[in-house]
């Protein structure tokens, strides 16, 4: 049981490189986010929309939101807007998740890829609305950020939109966000 314990200590230590693990995403103070706090608040959506989706399974729900971006620990955050074609950044931060998990036990392995796996495939209902959510939560927080002043707002109403449209109230949380964006991409143009 020992050992056991002394692996899980080592992932946990390694997984706390999310917390330095820096997104292109802005705070409202001007900072960079981290991915550790865009997980967090990705969660905190979870919480507060649960009682809105009764047959989502809200715990597999939560665990995909936690690893879903946890392979960044490792190779960092390519933010969407700086993906080159033909790149392939869901395989990177697979590999990267593989190494990361490697001090678990084989079980712990399995669940957190596994995880991983359905989100990247977005098939379920769980995976659909993690996927939803953490395009929101990034557009969020796009609208919240003291950003750059060449800062491209609007990318962001096109951003996600095959996974946001999931049900009518992802769509709503959408047309909102977009409201806020759109005003942003007026005030801010980009050359």
């Amino acid at each position: 049981m020992l050992n056991e314990l002394d692996n899980i200590v080592e992932f946990l230590r390694r997984a706390e490189q999310l917390k330095n693990t820096l997104r292109r995403a802005y705070t409202s103070e001007g900072r960079h986010e981290s991915t550790a706090e865009h997980t967090w608040r990705l969660c905190l959506m979870v919480l507060v929309m649960e009682k809105h989706y009764p047959d989502i399974d809200t715990l597999k729900l939560m665990k995909m939101c936690i690893v879903h971006d946890l392979g960044e620990a490792i190779s960092g955050d390519i933010a969407a807007v700086d993906q080159v074609p033909g790149q392939n950044k869901s395989e990177q931060e697979r590999q990267d998740l593989l190494q990361l998990v490697e001090p678990l036990p084989h079980e712990l392995q399995n669940e957190i890829m596994a995880l991983w796996d359905e989100y990247e495939q977005a098939e379920s209902q769980e995976a659909k609305l993690a996927k939803a959510l953490d395009k929101l939560e990034t557009i969020l927080q796009h609208t919240q950020g003291i950003n750059p002043p060449d800062f491209n707002y609007a990318f962001n109403l096109e951003y996600g939109k095959r996974y946001t449209q999931f049900d009518p109230l992802t769509s709503q949380l959408r047309a909102i966000l977009d409201i806020d964006t759109q005003r942003l991409a007026d005030e801010n143009p980009v050359d």
